[in-house]
């Protein structure tokens, strides 16, 4: 049952994520989006759902700024609510928070704290310092040719600790993580990384041994009070395989957390967090603990899959802004519902791991559903769309994957 409440939210990004937003949106609120954006992605192309606001520039602030301003004088008098929907424009929107208050209504990360936990390095100091668990990890700068930190046995994980800086970067076999086994691969990857022109440190990690059926991902909003409102758990079935989308999730479905969700609700209590958070977690059988890699200061790219188990994820955050009142008692999900995809689902079919395969199929048996394919939203572009990045995905699976 939709809400009848009057508000303007304004999307910052046009990708997955942006449309799952606006799309849970509609289906909360029946009202229309605009998102804004650096670029025309498909996703968001021939939407009737939302509009686009499209500028190249929108990375500087003072083009941004601009932007929104712009909207808050076309639309007086109601209530504007921005989201961040990626990791520059969360970042964006936390620097000039206090320049946007009078018009606009968010909920963000402080500056300082944002900072802290956008750097890899220090988010784990956090976690040391509140009991997150986390694999073993070693720091290694620009001065890697004078010798390298052990961690243990191969294979070892490397990856950026600034994410913001690294993006942008343009080099040959660029992943976001790389699994290396051996000494040879590690400089190897670094002379290639430093070579781009990347200034930051590197972190090299333990391997966490599993697959897919290991992997999950925990999101929560934190209201303006400080309070963990909602969490919600997704179990993964099928990640990433590509080099540059690795860390991504291709099929999820909502599952019990279980004693995860007092763990995190202390932790971001505890260090002053608001706005939605989205931790990247593994399973690590030798000890029976997950182990968190990185947290998100946005809701995750897949997080269309809480809307898809009975989760409807963007009301926590609409309703708090608004002053609508909400349960003194967090909602922790537990109930599985549909299988959220990014892949045909012949990909599951043939790729899922042996061990969640079945679970897999059951759910899926049940309903599923893919983030951009909205039934209030079809149209001919769109379903071209649609059955194109279906038909990509097997071929991609058939090129790069070894069946489960």
């Amino acid at each position: 049952m939709k809400r009848t409440v009057a508000f303007i939210p304004i999307v910052l990004g046009t990708d997955n994520n942006a449309y799952g937003v606006a799309r849970a949106i509609h289906e909360s609120y029946g009202v229309q989006s605009i998102c804004v954006g650096k670029k025309p992605l498909s996703y968001t192309s021939g939407s009737k759902i939302l509009t686009r606001v499209i500028d190249p520039r929108i990375g500087d602030d003072t083009v941004l700024l601009s932007t929104l301003r712009e909207l808050a004088h076309r639309f007086p008098g109601v209530p504007k609510i921005i989201i961040p929907c990626g990791d520059s424009y969360s970042d964006q929107l936390s620097r000039n928070s206090e320049e946007l208050r009078g018009d606009f209504l968010f909920t963000v990360v402080p500056p300082t704290l944002h900072d802290q936990l956008e750097n890899k390095l220090d988010f784990y100091k956090t976690c040391d310092q509140y009991g997150l668990p986390y694999p073993e990890t070693a720091v290694i700068d620009a001065n890697y040719v004078n010798g390298l930190p052990e961690i243990g046995d191969y294979p070892v994980v490397l990856k950026a600790n600034d994410s913001i800086e690294y993006v942008d970067l343009v080099f040959p076999g660029k992943k976001k993580a790389y699994i290396l086994h051996s000494l040879d691969e590690v400089l190897e990857t670094l002379n290639r990384i430093y070579g781009a022109g990347y200034s930051g440190k590197m972190i090299l990690q333990e391997y966490v041994p599993g697959d897919s059926a290991d992997m999950a991902v925990l999101n929560a909003y934190v209201n303006q009070r400080g309070k963990v409102q909602m969490m919600c758990f997704g179990q993964c079935v099928l990640d990433a395989i590509l080099p540059a989308e690795i860390g991504n999730y291709h099929a999820l479905y909502t599952a019990d957390g279980g004693n995860l969700y007092p763990l995190f609700r202390d932790y971001l209590e505890r260090i002053g967090y608001r706005g939605y958070a989205n931790f990247d977690l593994k399973f690590d059988s030798r000890d029976g603990k997950y182990k968190v890699f990185e947290i998100n200061l946005r809701q995750g790219r897949s997080s269309f899959h809480m809307q898809l188990g009975g989760c409807e994820y963007v009301t926590y955050l609409i309703d708090d802004l608004l002053g609508i009142s909400s349960a003194s008692e967090p909602y922790y999900h537990r109930e599985v519902g549909q299988l959220w995809l990014y892949v045909d689902p012949w990909v599951v079919r043939k790729y899922a791991p042996e061990i969640i395969r079945p679970e897999a199929l059951r759910i899926m048996r049940s309903g599923y559903g893919f983030t951009e394919w909205y039934r209030a939203d079809r149209s001919f572009k769109r379903w071209v769309q649609y059955r194109r990045n279906r038909l990509s995905s097997i071929k991609t699976y058939l090129r790069y994957a070894k069946r489960g």
